[in-house]
Formats: structure tokens, C-alpha cells, sequence
């Protein structure tokens, strides 16, 4: 559903630099930082670096480009 707001003309023009920086349209760019301050709320006390990480894996994944792990070491038996 799509609905209109009005942003401060200020705040637009910040939004413009870092949607450019980020090859994203600047809609896109206003989503993907409320979908990064959603999760930041639900999850205080992850760092953003965290986060990001874990959304670039997610996209990873989605995109087949992973593969399984597999163990290169043998496990020491104490």
C-alpha cells in the first residue's frame, strides 16, 4: 500500500547523497533505513555492523551463493 508523506526538505536532500552513494532511488533508500530501525528496536543490543552482516548473508543465501561448510581440521579429543 502505497501512501504519501511529507519529509523536511533538509532530511530529502541527506536521503538524496547516501541513496546515490548506495545505488538505491531514494524510496528505496528511506525503506532500507526504516527496515534497519526496525530491527535496531527489536534488538538493542546488536551492533549495526551485526546486523548489516546478517542482511548481506540473508541476500547471500536468497541468491544461491553459498555453500555448505565443511570442516578442514580434525577435532582435537581431550
Amino acid at each position: 500500500m502505497a501512501i504519501s508523506v511529507r519529509l523536511d526538505d533538509d532530511f530529502v536532500e541527506t536521503v538524496k547523497m547516501y541513496s546515490s552513494a548506495s545505488h538505491r532511488t531514494v524510496p528505496k533508500q528511506i525503506e532500507h533505513w526504516a527496515k534497519i530501525g526496525q530491527i535496531v528496536e527489536d534488538n538493542p543490543d546488536l551492533p549495526y555492523g551485526f546486523i548489516r552482516e546478517a542482511l548481506i548473508a540473508r541476500e547471500a543465501m536468497i541468491a544461491g551463493k553459498v555453500t555448505k561448510y565443511e570442516r578442514r581440521t580434525q577435532r582435537s579429543r581431550d
